[in-house]
């Protein structure tokens, strides 16, 4: 049956946050309406091309390529534009579609200026000019009311719109339609008239669309509120943007009834689909030329290689030949799979990021076992010293290409990307576009905004979606959950506006809500990038960006690179940073794997900051296994892991000697020693295979991939030629099925040792850094987290138990990282909240120039201001970082405005100086601050702690931590091991309150709360229900340290925690303690110790005076005996000059 309409105007999930079709939802729609081809159009992008392409063929509909853009309007004559309308052009909406190959090509260059040739705050747009260069092979649409003649119709500017469409027919030809639309927009029906003249009088063939965004007329509401969300708007506002409900794939005979007076319309459709030739074709990877300077890419590789393997063998001369054995084969192989220049390139620009000092990692995945990469310093992995295999990265017998994965020091990875650029071309080197999705706690969430519905139940709700994976190991999804949460249907039930809410969700969820690229992709083309593949720009970067994303990218014959940040890597240049100031400098690279004082480290399992092995998990291993080999902790990186993690006991075992190892058979005890008889590694399967049934290294490769993906046909077959070939070497054929059913069992999980080796080596140049050096180690590893004050509140209590001090953060001492003083760490003044790091990159550089601050006047004189912004400032004397030039931080707090005033009056005053006709030395007008007493000594720790994110100088439980023991108080960080290992537990918590959260239950109405609380070693969280919080909200309120009681068990594998009951730490440890300690910075204060102690009653406590000498301190211990009670003792912390009482 010969069609009568085709859909020519669509947009799928590609138009983000407007379309709302999966291309498969099209592909099945199209063919359930019997059209046998469809066009995807989405807005200003070619997305959906690839896969489309080959989607729509495979289920019998013919794919029509083609594409929505913005044509910029142009200005009237002598018209003068201001910069944003420079900026962001009026614009039409035209479509473009593709007609043959000619067409692709050149819409990959209407692409390349539609994007490219913009400035980066442009809005994309094509010129008409542009436009008419590139239009062979493509078939126009005028793009109807939202077109550029529509416009000028619309503003009653015929002859204009008669002048464009003549200029489009001239060059277009018949390959441009006058396009007309009947979905109830205003617009339409006021230019219909105006088209159908011009196309009669200008033979301009007419084209029926029905621009469609969604499939059925049941997503109205669901695409409506998906517009909402992409507009930032809400679906009750009036004036907001919005479509009809005819924006939707209509049938066949629905088009005939609404174009039955214009049937021609209707009938070009199936015309241009006719016309329309051309889908996107698989291509095989072109690499990059490399410039071998009239050589071939073998020859060059070669003599790269092996000049590279006698530097690497320098010092091991009598065992070159073994090595170079090896780098022959595989050159070989490299040569005989047409991959050298591949090689040459990874060797080049990881060559010219190690001559820039830019840090590269030893190497990741397969490709450390080749001795070619290790030769070439593409990788610092010796492939033998570890008995890595070639086979596993490169193998002849499959054709795949070679991925070398390349850690570079986060913060200077751009820098070799810029030189890739610089080097192929910027034309030549492009990102790799991703596509953020819909998930169902973010859909949820995006729905209940634009309904308006309140934030507490919406986010009530999308915290019902479970977290974890599906049998599938996939996130679940929106339906999966409300199958698994039974609150879903409850609420749905008693609040038809949730149920209104999920029900647009799940018709949402799964679309494209942003694009972005690729975190590490980054791809090289032969040729410039628009003649293969269709490019865009992310507004954020001058870096082209692919627009088929990372599944489709490499088929259009692109070379894909991945250049991964590592945090680790950026850590230890910062500690070889650190070290050269002290006038240490050596090649970590090159360190002793044999160290003594690192093994140590990792036996005592003291090893927060060290790559892979710093989780308490890892810890517990370390201390069981007592590592004495780098082999233990590769092995260690490829056994922590889900599966394999029930090997460790036995592998520790068989290394204490109190298990015996089990090689299967003599023939494998040469692959299977090294692991004390447990299979670890995916190289181990493929050796077995070699050595005990005779496979090529090859061939195991395919065995074992055959085995991880399950694949069981291929794996009977492989178990008869295995069996077969054991048999031949003296093996039974039980043995060899026992083998290779273990094989079979254990290459599902099994770990590339290639990588385990690899990061195992960054591993154990950490924990070298941190046994030599800890002290730089730690600087640099928490400058790397300064601004996560979770973890730096973590690292501050391990540097402690290491006998570390940290020093303040203080404007005359401290860097904008964490520096190295005198054997301590000195605080970095970016680390604390709320200041920016360029402010304190401009107040370190002022003080490197013209030397410290000498006091607040100098201060204020010499600062930016970004320096002087009010919350900027006011961190810095919280955080007690401008002590060193005031210590009363309450006269600095309360001077605040007075400051910033003088600040200002001093550049304007320095402004006029320099504007002055005489110039001259400007005088200014001297800082008078008013007189205020300074804060005790507790409320200065509260505000550092608001300052820095906890306390660092002190803890206001510090005075009570003798006696925690008489009072059974346990620390935070012990609460989940004891969970953990008794399953319950009930136990007494000394804290301070940071948070309390209270919310009402929706079931029972009654009020209860989530505390957050923190001890001295770490914070926790608790839920408080109301009877619990009805006795105690007060105590809770009070901000005083305080003793919870709380129960906590493990439920569902989450920890539950749960307070029973709260006190005053005070009264507590006043009934356990018989003396008190007054600390006493200023001897002002003695007048008002005296007061509070004779407002007390008399006792048996004794009171003891700590006063700071020169090199000293003094105690006197008063005569008479107090009662101490615990009014007392706060009356004694709030006195200024006071800087602990301390009871024991």
């Amino acid at each position: 049956m010969t069609p009568s309409f085709i859909h020519l105007r669509v947009h799928t999930q590609y138009s983000v946050l407007e379309g709302a079709m999966k291309t498969g939802k099209l592909v099945k729609r199209v063919k359930e309406l019997g059209m046998p081809a469809v066009a995807i159009t989405d807005s200003g992008n070619l997305y959906g091309g690839f896969d489309f392409s080959h989607e729509a063929p495979d289920n019998g509909v013919q794919p029509i390529l083609g594409t929505q853009l913005l044509l910029k309007q142009e200005p009237e004559e002598g018209a003068m534009l201001s910069p944003e309308q420079i900026a962001f052009p009026e614009a039409d909406k035209i479509v473009l579609l593709v007609q043959n190959e000619k067409g692709y090509k050149n819409l990959l260059k209407i692409f390349q200026r539609y994007y490219m040739a913009q400035g980066k705050e442009q809005m994309p747009h094509l010129t008409i000019d542009e436009l008419c260069e590139f239009n062979e092979g493509l078939i126009l649409l005028s793009g109807g009311a939202s077109g550029p003649l529509g416009r000028y119709v619309l503003q009653n500017k015929k002859p204009k719109a008669q002048m464009l469409a003549k200029r489009l027919k001239d060059v277009f030809g018949n390959r441009f339609y006058m396009e007309v639309s009947r979905t109830d927009e205003p617009e339409e029906k006021e230019t219909e008239a105006a088209f159908l003249d011009m196309a009669y009088e200008l033979d301009i063939p007419l084209v029926a669309t029905n621009e469609a965004y969604y499939a059925t007329p049941d997503m109205y509401e669901a695409h409506d509120a998906l517009m909402c969300i992409g507009n930032k708007t809400y679906v009750d506002e009036i004036d907001r943007p919005r479509l009809s409900p005819e924006h939707y794939l209509k049938s066949q005979e629905q088009m005939q009834q609404l174009f039955a007076d214009l049937p021609e319309a209707l009938e070009n459709t199936v015309l241009i689909a006719k016309r329309c030739g051309f889908m996107v074709e698989f291509h095989k990877p072109e690499f990059p030329r490399y410039d071998c300077k009239g050589k071939t890419e073998d020859d060059v590789l070669r003599e790269k290689a092996e000049y590279g393997l006698k530097m690497r063998m320098e010092k091991r001369p009598d065992e070159f030949d073994k090595y170079n054995t090896r780098l022959q084969y595989e050159l070989s192989v490299i040569k005989q799979m047409g991959f050298p220049g591949y090689f040459l390139i990874v060797a080049d620009f990881i060559q010219w990021s190690k001559a820039h000092n830019i840090p590269v990692g030893p190497g990741r995945g397969s490709g450390a076992g080749s001795v070619v990469a290790w030769a070439l310093t593409i990788t610092d992995i010796d492939p033998l010293r570890f008995n890595l295999l070639f086979e596993r990265f490169l193998n002849p017998e499959r054709v795949n290409m070679p991925d070398f994965d390349v850690d570079f020091c986060q913060e200077k990875r751009e820098q070799s990307i810029q030189y890739v650029q610089n080097h192929y071309g910027y034309d030549h080197v492009a990102q790799i576009i991703t596509f953020g999705q819909l998930q169902p706690k973010a859909v949820i969430r995006d729905v209940g905004r634009v309904l308006q519905i309140p934030y507490p139940v919406v986010d009530k709700l999308s915290k019902l979606v479970p977290m974890g994976m599906n049998e599938k190991g996939k996130p679940y999804s929106l339906t999966e959950a409300m199958q698994l949460e039974p609150s879903f249907e409850v609420e749905s039930k008693n609040d038809p506006q949730i149920k209104h809410l999920l029900d647009i969700a799940l018709q949402l969820e799964g679309l494209y809500r942003n694009t972005s690229t690729h975190a590490a992709g980054v791809v090289i083309g032969r040729f410039p990038l628009d003649e293969i593949l269709p490019i865009y720009k992310d507004p954020s970067s001058d870096m082209p960006v692919t627009q088929y994303n990372m599944k489709y990218v490499e088929s259009t014959g692109l070379i894909k690179f991945d250049f991964l940040g590592l945090k680790t890597l950026t850590t230890i240049a910062k500690t070889m940073e650190l070290l050269k100031k002290r006038g240490i400098e050596f090649d970590v690279g090159a360190i002793s794997l044999e160290d003594e004082e690192t093994f140590k480290l990792l036996c005592d399992a003291d090893t927060s900051g060290v790559f892979q092995l710093e989780s308490a998990g890892m810890r517990k291993i370390l201390k069981d296994m007592q590592p004495d080999k780098i082999e233990d902790i590769v092995a260690i990186v490829a056994l922590y892991r889900p599966g394999p993690m029930g090997n460790i006991p036995s592998y520790i075992a068989r290394k204490h000697g109190q298990e015996q190892p089990d090689y299967l058979h003599p023939l494998l005890e040469g692959i299977l020693k090294e692991t004390y008889g447990i299979m670890i590694y995916q190289e181990q399967v493929m050796q077995i295979a070699q050595v005990m049934a005779g496979f090529s290294l090859g061939g195991a490769d395919l065995l074992r991939r055959a085995m991880g993906k399950k694949k069981f046909e291929v794996m009977q077959q492989q178990k008869i030629v295995f069996i077969e070939g054991a048999k031949k070497r003296g093996v039974t054929e039980e043995k060899a099925k026992e083998v290779f059913e273990l094989m079979e069992k254990f290459a599902s999980y099994g770990f590339n040792k290639s990588h385990a080796a690899a990061y195992a080596f960054v591993s154990y140049q950490t924990a070298f850094l941190k046994a030599h050096y800890p002290v730089e180690f730690m600087a640099a590893t928490m400058t790397l987290d300064k601004i996560d004050t979770d973890k730096l509140g973590f690292f501050k209590r391990e540097i402690t138990k290491m006998g570390i001090k940290i020093l303040p953060p203080d404007v005359n001492k401290s860097g904008v990282n964490f520096t190295v003083e005198n054997g301590a760490i000195r605080y970095a003044l970016s680390a604390l909240k709320n200041v920016g790091e360029a402010a304190m990159q401009d107040l370190v550089n002022e003080r490197n120039a013209n030397g410290p601050y000498k006091n607040i006047q100098d201060f204020i004189a010499r600062s930016s201001a970004t320096v002087m912004n009010k919350r900027c400032l006011e961190n810095l004397v919280k955080s007690g970082a401008l002590d060193c030039l005031d210590k009363n931080r309450a006269k600095l707090l309360a001077n605040l405005e007075t400051m910033s005033r003088h600040s200002m009056s001093l550049q304007a005053q320095r402004n006029s100086a320099q504007a002055s006709l005489f110039g001259g030395q400007a005088e200014f007008e001297e800082l008078k601050m008013a007189e205020v007493p300074d804060y005790p000594a507790s409320e200065k720790l509260d505000m550092e702690r608001q300052a820095i994110g906890f306390y660092l100088s002190a803890h206001p439980l510090d005075a009570y931590e003798n006696s925690f023991e008489r009072l059974r108080i346990n620390l935070s960080s012990e609460l989940e091991p004891l969970v953990k290992s008794a399953g319950s537990v009930r136990l007494r918590i000394a804290c301070i309150i940071n948070e309390k959260r209270e919310k009402i239950s929706q079931k029972t109405g009654n009020k209860f709360a989530f505390i957050t609380a923190s001890d001295t070693a770490g914070t926790f969280e608790c839920m408080c229900f109301s009877d619990t919080l009805n006795a105690s909200r007060e105590l809770l309120d009070s901000g005083k340290p305080l003793i919870l009681s709380i129960t906590a068990e493990m439920k569902d594998d989450m920890m539950r925690v749960n307070l029973q009951h709260v006190e005053l730490l005070a009264d507590a440890v006043a009934r356990v303690s018989d003396a008190a300690m007054i600390y006493v910075e200023n001897q002002a204060a003695l007048p008002a110790i005296k007061q509070a102690l004779e407002q007390d009653q008399s006792g048996h406590g004794r009171v003891i005076l700590v006063a700071p000498a020169e090199n000293y301190q003094v105690e006197i211990e008063l005569k008479k005996g107090y009662g101490l009670s615990t009014s007392t003792i706060n009356r004694l912390q709030s006195i200024p000059g006071i800087s602990q009482v301390k009871q024991i």
